[in-house]
């Protein structure tokens, strides 16, 4: 593999979307989720973070090295015990083989992060390793995601709808249409703030420049290859990577945050549209030894 990051990097991430739902609350009967108190519209960090995957997995296709433990259809201990398998143990027997290869630890999550892209990037909870009392289990990714939170606040629409095949022949005897509903955010712009730290990466799990131009370029697309009737128009407007001439960092991560602007544009009361905003960032402010990069 190649050699870990040695600069640390934060990052905002910018995107829209037009009458969609961009992160469903299944608690909510699948409503756009909303701050209560403020009437922000949120996007949780999981969310994002599977779009991610997504891109990962369709742009490589298995290529070694890139794939992803976190999917759908496949059980988690099923790519744990791959690596069982490799390092020659018994899953069922972890604490034993521990107590004869102390470097056991080591081996199994070298070998995950080594196969796996997004334990590479996010980390994990490998509940295997973990219940085999093995400080591998868990690991630490160098890659972080807050939630996104809308810059103004959104007001979700409730949309009915109808459908004119009926589900049963009895029901079909009875009426000639059903009826449905489906939530949209009419428009909303929304920002995701998150951190690539050089540190983890050298010590735990490997992430390298490869890995980090790839995820930049997953984030940029993640909306790309994802589209679908319920989350409407959805796209990354911009990424804004803020760059330390070092492992450990030149600046506190919030100031670096503050320079970011979106505001509404004069006379604008109802954003309808990107255009509806203006972006700045304040790069006289940057500190020492930062560089900005505006992608997209």
């Amino acid at each position: 593999m190649s050699e870990p990051i040695k600069n640390r990097y934060e990052f905002v991430v910018l995107f829209d979307v037009e009458n969609g739902n961009p992160n469903g609350d299944p608690d909510a009967g699948n409503m756009p989720r909303v701050d209560p108190e403020t009437g922000y519209g949120l996007v949780t960090d999981v969310c994002l973070k599977r779009k991610i995957r997504n891109y990962v997995e369709m742009a490589k296709e298995g290529e070694n090295g890139y794939r992803i433990y976190i999917k759908d259809g496949v059980p988690l201990n099923t790519s744990d015990k791959e690596a069982c398998a490799y390092v020659g143990v018994d899953p069922d027997k972890l604490k034993d083989a521990k107590k004869k290869d102390e470097h056991l630890d080591e081996k199994l999550r070298d070998f995950m992060c080594d196969n796996f892209y997004d334990i590479r990037t996010f980390g994990a909870v490998m509940t295997t390793f973990v219940k085999g009392a093995l400080n591998c289990g868990q690991v630490r990714g160098p890659v972080q995601l807050g939630f996104a939170r809308s810059v103004d606040p959104i007001l979700p629409q409730e949309v009915t709808i109808t459908r004119v095949a009926i589900t049963t022949e009895a029901d079909a005897e009875k009426k000639g249409t059903e009826m449905g509903r489906k939530y949209i955010v009419p428009y909303g712009l929304y920002r995701a703030e998150g951190y690539v730290s050089a540190n983890l990466a050298r010590k735990t799990t490997g992430f390298s420049q490869e890995d980090l131009d790839l995820l930049w370029t997953a984030i940029l697309n993640m909306f790309e290859n994802d589209h679908s009737a319920a989350r409407g128009k959805m796209a990354v407007r911009e990424l804004i990577v803020f760059k330390h001439d070092c492992e450990l960092g030149c600046a506190p991560a919030h100031k670096l945050f503050e320079l970011v602007k979106a505001v509404r544009k004069d006379g604008v009361t109802m954003p309808r549209s990107y255009e509806d905003y203006t972006v700045t960032v304040d790069e006289e402010k940057l500190p020492e030894g930062v560089t900005c990069t505006r992608m997209g």
